[in-house]
Order: C-alpha cells, then structure tokens, then sequence
C-alpha cells in the first residue's frame, strides 16, 4: 500500500507529498535546527553565569558553577547604597557621554560622506585615502599623546580639557569619525544621483536635499553606525580612564574596575549586578533600531 499522496495546488500542478520521517527531516534540514540551537546556548551560557553571579549573596564567584543556587539582591543593592561606588554617577556618565557620542559621530559622519559621495572638490581623493590609512592604526597607540595633549588643553581651556565629559566626548569622536564615514561613505554612494538632480531642478539645494531627501534613504547605515558607536562608547577603558580623574565623573568601565581591582577585596557580585544594568541600555537600543538594520541588509539591492 502506498503511504503518497497526490496534492494540487491552485497553479494546477500536482505532486506527490511524502510521509514524514525523523531521519530524513534530520539529513535535510533538522542539522541546521540543531547547530542554531547549540550556537545560541554556546552565547547564552556566559550571560547565564553573570545573571547568576549577579545574584549570589555571598559576593563571589565561589559556588557561581552551579548556576541560580542561591539567589539574592544584595549585589543590587550595594550597587546604589555604597557612598564609596557611586554606581548612579557612573551610569548617568556613561549615557550621557555614549548619547553625545554616538549622535554627534552619526550626524558629522553622514556631511562628512555627502560630501564625498556627491561632491567633488580638490583633495578628494587624497582625504579618503587618508582616512583608510589612520583608521589602520589602533587609537590605543595614541594613548600617551592623547594624555598630554588633553592636559595642555587644560591649561587653556579647562571646559574641553582633561576631567571633563566634553573632553572625553571629543576624543572619541576623533577616534571614530574616519572608520564611520568611510563606512557611510559607500552606503551614499548606492543612492541613485538621479534622485538629487531631480531636487536640484525643482530648486533645491544641498541642505534641503540632504535633510529630507539622503538621509531618510540612508536610514538603516545611521542605525548600524550610531548602535556601533553607543556599543563602542559603553565599553570603552583606557581612554577613559586616563580622561576622568575626578571618581563622580568616571564611567561605567571604569567605576566597575575598581570593584574588582583590589585583590584583598574583590566583590564580583556587584560587578556582575553592573555589568547586566549596564547591557539593558544596549539590548533596548538594538532592539528599538532592529527594523532599520535588518533593511539595511537588502537596501542595496533595491536601490
């Protein structure tokens, strides 16, 4: 007896439907199903261990291996009620300088590609060029001069200079400006030039075609930039840590070092409990700008 049937669809083609079987279901296409599941626990496996030692009452990593045995929020709350760690200071530092950042880097960024891609002027092409060859050196190396020129910068004009959010805000700009409007750069370039003549002849200029027109189309790039930039900003050390001086004034990467830095006294609960608030901000903006950045996948295509 024959376990096929025949089925027509509205096309009027007929085929014939095989019963299901384990073993070829597994052969086809129930691998994949697997390795995905295998991959998202394989990431899902540290984030597990920070919550769980996040909410140890003991402090400490010790016993953290079997995950959510005990459960507390004592690392919560040393967090906001520990005058020596001003965690809240930190947190509001750390946005407030990640909001700047990534905003600023995104609108300079994209009249920095504009220019590129629709413009054309002498040392054009040197500009771009130079923009690839210092992005190729890691602003780590440029720690030490960083360091003097801030302070010189105090001297002259405390505002901007060492131990200051403003100070910090433009040394990260520095930094990220080249690799984002090279970046930017080619996504301009996969916008029709006949959309911006089409303005020009109906009186528009540059200005208006920028602000109305470009930047709506090159969405989903100024989504993936600022989210990388704000991600970048977040996690950020070094280059804070030798800007802000002042305890109040420090970020999130910093203040959380010192919880651990002492070796006598290392309380890994509460730096566990601040590395997770401190991951919500970045989990929310991904998941507020996960529609432009899945657009941006296919936006070249249809463009």
């Amino acid at each position: 007896m024959s376990t096929t049937r025949s089925i027509t669809t509205r096309g009027g083609e007929t085929f014939e439907k095989r019963p299901f079987r384990f073993g070829r279901w597994l052969a086809e296409t129930g691998w994949r199903h697997l390795v995905g599941v295998v991959l998202i626990l394989f990431c899902l496996f540290p984030l597990a261990y920070v919550l769980s030692a996040s909410l140890n009452p003991a402090g400490t990593l010790t016993g953290s291996n079997a995950l959510f045995s005990n459960i507390g929020v004592g690392a919560y709350e040393r967090l906001f009620s520990d005058p020596s760690q001003p965690f809240a200071s930190w947190f509001g530092n750390t946005m407030l300088v990640a909001s700047i950042t990534a905003v600023a880097t995104v609108f300079l960024g994209a009249l920095a590609a504009y220019s590129f891609s629709r413009m054309r002027f002498t040392g054009r092409r040197f500009g771009l060029m130079s923009i690839v060859l210092i992005q190729m050196f890691p602003q780590l190396l440029a720690v030490v001069a960083i360091f003097l020129l801030m302070n010189a910068i105090s001297d002259w004009f405390p505002a901007i200079g060492i131990n200051t959010h403003i100070g910090l805000i433009m040394v990260y700009m520095g930094g990220a400006l080249g690799v984002n409007t090279y970046l930017m750069y080619g996504f301009f370039n996969t916008v029709p030039k006949d959309i911006d003549e089409a303005a020009k002849i109906d009186g528009a200029g540059h200005a208006r075609i920028f602000f109305t027109i470009i930047l709506r189309l090159v969405a989903p790039i100024l989504a993936v930039v600022g989210l990388l930039s704000f991600i970048t900003t977040t996690n950020e050390f070094v280059v804070s840590s030798i800007v802000l001086i002042d305890p109040e004034k420090q970020t999130l990467a910093v203040g959380l070092y010192k919880l651990v830095s002492n070796p006598n006294y290392a309380d890994w609960g509460a730096f566990s409990a601040g590395a997770i608030i401190a991951a919500l901000p970045v989990v929310i903006l991904f998941l507020f700008l996960q529609k432009y950045i899945v657009g941006g996948l296919t936006a070249g295509a249809v463009k």
